[in-house]
């Protein structure tokens, strides 16, 4: 094996790090405070305080593992090629993805698409969120996956583009994080912006309204509902969820 070819590498930012960062503080906080307290106490608070104090150095580390979590170098590919075999990507034109946030759906799908496909990736780019989400970011994964990105800022439910500009339109883990009041107008959009002749792919995970148990049933009817009519559909086992797949769906316009 030649050391000199590698992977590429890449960079999908730290997902939740402003919350899990002050978690990590008011941890290290307490443990502090237990400090202090058991030096000026007896035996029993000193127990007390030593208690507490390790209580929160491994709530501490707990969350600065899930920093990494998930891993933002890593992409868990098998997922992003089930949607793709779902997909007629090997003549594609012009591909948008909604909500491609750093990347990592434009990377997992790139080895399926032409090298001559214009792919938008479109995204709030919110890096409250996750620690370096932006554009460029988005722009520098994939162009290290070897397709070129056109970033494009914008709400998912009142997508920037024109009627039928598209021949696949994806949404990946995108769908649960819109609010119920404007998923309806999500769902529309990726229909109004793909050719009638295209396709809409969705991968989503098992996240719906309090009340639903049937997540790929749930899915389909919002893919229903704005006029897309389901073509196929699989499931990808989730690494530690072996019973809450995700589930990917292909969907066309309907007439």
């Amino acid at each position: 094996m030649n050391p000199f070819d590698r992977r590429p590498t890449y960079f999908f930012g730290v997902y939740h790090w402003r919350e899990r960062l002050r978690r990590i503080g008011a941890s290290l906080s307490l443990f502090g405070a237990a400090v202090v307290v058991g030096r000026r106490g007896g035996r029993l608070r000193r127990l007390l305080a030593a208690l507490v104090g390790v209580t929160a150095l491994v709530r501490a580390g707990t969350t600065a593992r899930r920093l990494l979590s998930p891993v933002p170098w890593a992409l868990d590919r098998p997922k992003y090629d089930a949607l793709a075999s779902l997909l007629p990507l090997g003549d594609v034109d012009r591909a948008l993805d909604v909500g491609c946030g750093s990347g990592r759906s434009l990377v997992g799908l790139a080895p399926h698409l032409p090298s001559s496909t214009h792919v938008v990736g479109l995204d709030v780019f919110d890096d409250r969120v996750i620690l370096g989400n932006g554009p460029q970011l988005a722009r520098r994964n994939g162009a290290r996956a070897g397709i070129d990105v056109s970033p494009a800022a914008g709400d998912a439910s009142r997508l920037p583009f024109s009627d039928d500009a598209f021949d696949v339109v994806t949404a990946c883990r995108v769908a649960h994080d819109v609010p119920e009041t404007r998923r309806d107008a999500l769902f529309d959009e990726l229909r109004r912006v793909c050719a009638e002749d295209g396709t809409v792919g969705l991968l989503e995970l098992p996240i719906t309204p309090e009340g639903v148990s049937d997540h790929e049933a749930y899915w389909r009817r919002c893919l229903g509902d704005a006029g897309l009519s389901v073509e196929r559909v699989a499931t990808v086992e989730r690494p530690g969820f072996s019973d809450e797949p995700y589930v990917a769906i292909a969907a066309t316009p309907t007439a």
